[in-house]
């Protein structure tokens, strides 16, 4: 059995050998389960697609004069802003106002909350649009 310092070491060693959860399904079927257990290091199983309860809690700082954030879109995505005066959560699977979604199925979501964070990660420009009261 490997630890942690082991694949860790190879990871960072650019050693460790890495597969995809399709991958080491047909790595187990050829050489048996003792073996990839024995010569895998890692098995991802990460999705880029939106999940279900996966999102980003965001804190933008508070504006002069102070305000709280009562609604907030990221790029056009509803974010849930009843958390604090400036913090927000945007979903990974929240859709953009008026995307098409599943209107005509098998539907089209064009852009959502998985895209604003990607975005996000990324580096990019996201427009925030917030409403509010003066506090």
């Amino acid at each position: 059995m490997k630890t942690y310092e082991e694949i860790n070491r190879k990871i960072e060693s650019g050693t460790a050998v890495v597969l995809t959860a399709e991958e080491i399904i047909d790595y187990v079927d050829k050489k048996g389960l003792d073996a990839a257990a024995e010569e895998v290091d890692v098995v991802t199983t990460a999705t880029f697609g939106p999940m279900c309860s996966s999102g980003c809690f965001l804190n933008f700082g508070h504006s002069k004069p102070k305000m709280r954030i009562s609604e907030a879109w990221l790029d056009d995505v509803p974010a849930y802003s009843g958390l604090a005066a400036v913090d927000v959560f945007l979903g990974a699977t929240q859709l953009r106002y008026n995307d098409p979604a599943n209107m005509n199925y098998p539907g089209r979501f064009e852009f959502g909350g998985a895209h604003v964070i990607e975005k996000l990660v990324a580096g990019e420009t996201v427009q925030l649009f917030g409403l509010s009261y003066g506090t």
